[in-house]
């Protein structure tokens, strides 16, 4: 496909408020071509690469932060931008609900709420308020979209299931799982607590933030992260988390989603499989022949298509769409907010990633939107995106939702539509909010199957641990003493990721003592959970272990090696005459 050409474009700065000015502005743009369709070539941007077939090189303006906006154009490329993120932001309450062992209702509300909050964050983020007698700011003001975070997964699917074993979380007289809104509770008003970190992080330069939490820390982490969670992707790819796993009387593994459910099958059949696969062929076809919007939205796309043919093949139940009520809205279903201390230093560590990532994204954002990427102008877009950030986290657990954070993938977008303008953000959170409030669309994104489900989500989590690849990446070149540290941090990042109930039987202790209790098992989450021991270790690994010395000077010109390859001769001459005069 032909390079779109790029134009160079000074950012115009937002003109004062004129009243009369305002108003013929407002009639002109419903009322004019240009004010609705502009002059954006539309075909351009749904035109996919037909194999054999030439495309002609198209000029696309470049649509600044504060210009203006033809209104179809910002309506088209703020639904392009939610669609972008909108399998990362559904993924997150699915597999908390598997996991609290939530029921359809329970978990249509956290889908819908995740959504509704996603949107509303995002104008927090986006609007960009300076705090009151400070020089501080309150959010970028660019198109810096949050999503519920991946990294809070891998907290809750160690944190749960010890809450179980401890008796915080309930269980039948069978030794059943039962539900567990206290549990999920206890995780949000964690949260809110540790928020507090990221917002203090805020008010210190990013530069001082960089150098303590350098790549080779944070990298490892996040490749940690994404590593952990291809895990349950796989598993509901094969069928389902919930039904994996060999039964000791027959040795297969177990019927998926449940014994007498339509299309009921062992886990890891065929045909799950090949549903998951669906969607991960629909995701490199669109990447491969799609067009540009087409590619920006390629996962989701890849959900649709593995949903038509799950649809097609008898494997959806409506039933939980017809149940479903018309609308939704937060607090519908509210949770007792407690502090659970195990978490804590866990949550801590998500709220650094969450620091570290916000500071690239907003990075990448700006260069993108063609703006200043250091100064005093970009440094006060990342004080004021991490201030957001962490306030964000806060906000949402009190809306019921786990930490939020800012996503990456939005500054694709942004890089294939030439287009930074914040009203299209402005789109992007109206059409996020109205997702959430009609509470069918989450029923239909709850009754996907598993395996369908599985597809999307491995590849999105796989994409996170290529990020921390990519992370790593930028410490060129790699040297001994970096080798040293990622070995360190990887060698227990790894293994308790492996192998996650490692560190369980290290303390015996069975009294009566709460606090004990709570401490030792504060202890055993961090140990087993594989992004947290590696952030630690990495840390102070980082901090410990000295820089390396210079390793010598480099011969720089032909003659100095050819002299030096003389000198070596006559060396070698000399000690050979004097072996044979001895």
């Amino acid at each position: 496909m032909s390079d779109i050409v790029q134009t160079e474009s000074i950012q115009p700065q937002p003109a004062k408020f004129n009243p009369k000015g305002y108003a013929k502005r407002v009639f002109k743009k419903f009322t004019t071509k240009e004010g609705i369709i502009g002059s954006y070539s539309y075909a351009a941007l749904f035109t996919p690469e037909i194999p054999f077939m030439k495309k002609k090189d198209v000029y696309q303006p470049f649509f600044p932060l504060h210009g203006d906006m033809p209104l179809l154009l910002g309506a088209i490329l703020g639904l392009q931008h939610s669609l972008a993120m909108l399998a990362g932001v559904i993924t997150p309450p699915l597999i908390i609900s598997s996991t609290a062992k939530f029921d359809t209702e329970m978990t249509q509300y956290l889908v819908s709420s995740s959504l509704i909050v996603s949107g509303l964050l995002s104008l927090v983020q986006m609007t960009r308020i300076k705090v009151p007698y400070t020089k501080y700011y309150i959010g970028t003001g660019l198109i810096s979209v949050v999503g519920t975070s991946f990294a809070t997964i891998t907290i809750i699917t160690g944190a749960i299931p010890q809450m179980y074993k401890n008796g915080k979380c309930p269980t039948d007289a069978d030794g059943n799982s039962l539900a567990c809104p206290d549990g999920y509770g206890a995780i949000l008003g964690t949260s809110a607590i540790c928020s507090l970190l990221e917002i203090a992080m805020s008010f210190i330069p990013a530069k001082v933030l960089q150098r303590v939490f350098p790549p080779l820390v944070t990298g490892p982490v996040v490749l940690l992260i994404g590593a952990h969670l291809i895990e349950t992707g796989l598993k509901n790819w094969g069928g389902g988390s919930n039904c994996f796993g060999k039964s000791e009387t027959t040795g297969y593994y177990s019927v998926c989603p449940n014994v007498g459910a339509p299309k009921a099958a062992i886990w890891g059949s065929a045909q799950y499989i090949g549903l998951g696969f669906s969607v991960f062929v629909t995701i490199v076809f669109c990447e491969r022949f799609g067009a540009p919007i087409m590619k920006s939205c390629a996962v989701i796309i890849g959900l649709l298509v593995g949903c038509i043919i799950a649809a097609a093949c008898g494997y959806f139940s409506h039933s939980g769409i017809d149940a479903a009520p018309a609308v939704s809205f937060i607090w519908v279903h509210t949770f007792k907010l407690t502090i659970y201390g195990p978490v804590v230093l866990p949550m801590l560590a998500v709220y650094v990633v969450c620091a570290m990532e916000a500071i690239g994204d907003i990075t990448a954002t700006c260069d993108v939107s063609r703006l200043p990427v250091e100064g005093e102008e970009y440094d006060s877009r990342i004080q004021g995106g991490l201030l957001a950030d962490g306030l964000n986290g806060c906000i949402a657990s009190l809306m019921t939702i786990t930490p939020v954070t800012t996503f990456a993938q939005n500054n694709g977008v942004i890089s294939i539509t030439k287009c930074a303008n914040k009203k299209v953000g402005y789109w992007n959170c109206f059409f996020l909010i109205v997702m959430g409030i009609f509470s069918k669309f989450a029923a239909a994104l709850v009754s996907i199957p598993y395996p369908v489900l599985g597809g999307m989500t491995t590849f999105l989590f796989t994409s996170v641990a290529v990020s921390g690849i990519s992370i790593i990446a930028t410490l060129n070149p790699i040297t001994r003493r970096d080798r040293f540290i990622l070995t360190c941090s990887l060698l227990y990042g790894f293994g308790s990721t492996l192998i996650p109930t490692w560190f369980s039987y290290f303390f015996t202790y069975e009294g009566d003592n709460n606090g004990l209790k709570g401490f030792l098992d504060a202890i055993v989450l961090v140990m087993e959970t594989g992004f947290a021991i590696a952030g630690f270790l990495g840390l102070i690994m980082n901090l410990i272990i000295p820089g390396e010395k210079g390793e010598g000077e480099v011969v720089e010109s032909e003659m100095d090696v050819v002299s030096s390859n003389e000198g070596y001769s006559k060396g070698m001459e000399v000690e050979e005459h004097q072996q044979s005069y001895k």
